[in-house]
């Protein structure tokens, strides 16, 4: 936590307090340079084990709208708590106001990169090259509302474009690692590699890497002794589903 200031530094020390240490499986399978590590999201649970435990110098893909006091009470209020009760809403919109200012503060000051879906989107794509020529692996958790399967929701594929700009960068093919976090297991595992070849087109690129991933991902989970998965949406622990 060096260089960082003081209070971020309270605020860290008490989330490990309650946020206990999670056990890395596969460590060998990251590659001896930077890469991209992609995995399941479990809700906050990828974020915070990345920001706390992750075995190398990493940072981790952050939705630039939680970084911006203006535009987070309105992101965090559809993103977290879409699906409340007509009479309770008034409650989360009220909420959304209030975590906001700390919620953008820790963010800030936390290892992230800012990740825009707008013209701000090559910035993000500029932050991460940097980030790699400086030694860092990054961290993206790519899943968005749609189901893959029983295990993951669906991956966007943007992210997979980092790859073709950074060969054109530097003539480095990089590694995409998949990694699948079993919260309930306080385990995260990392599965073999991807490499990016310039030599294919990007669509079908794309698709490769992004299946890969999300199958690897998949397999590890269910290879893992039996648990209940964290989903990528906000629901009620009862419905959470079972790995096998």
């Amino acid at each position: 936590m060096e260089n960082k200031p003081l209070l971020y530094r309270f605020i860290k020390v008490i989330v490990i307090t309650f946020f206990k240490k999670r056990k890395y499986i596969g460590i060998e399978n990251l590659p001896n340079e930077a890469c991209l590590v992609i995995g399941n999201h479990a809700q906050m649970n990828g974020p915070l084990a990345s920001e706390c435990y992750y075995p190398r110098k990493n940072k981790t893909w952050c939705i630039g709208q939680m970084m911006n006091i203006k535009e987070a009470p309105s992101y965090s209020y559809d993103d977290f708590w879409p699906n409340k009760n007509w009479f309770n809403k008034p409650i989360y919109k009220v909420l959304s106001y209030i975590i906001s200012p700390i919620m953008v503060y820790v963010l800030s000051k936390a290892n992230t990169i800012a990740v825009y879906k707008d013209a701000r989107l090559m910035k993000t794509y500029r932050d991460t090259m940097n980030s790699l020529d400086e030694g860092y692996d990054v961290v993206i958790f790519p899943e968005y509302r749609d189901l893959y399967n029983d295990i993951i929701n669906d991956f966007l594929d943007k992210y997979i474009d980092v790859a073709k700009l950074y060969y054109k960068k530097t003539n480095k093919c990089l590694y995409f690692v998949p990694q699948y976090q079993a919260d309930k297991l306080k385990t995260i595992v990392f599965g073999k590699p991807i490499k990016f070849d310039p030599n294919i087109e990007m669509n079908e690129q794309r698709k490769i890497i992004n299946d890969y991933l999300k199958d690897e991902i998949t397999r590890i989970a269910k290879e893992l002794p039996r648990h209940k998965v964290v989903p990528y949406l906000n629901l009620k622990k009862k419905d959470y589903k079972w790995s096998k």
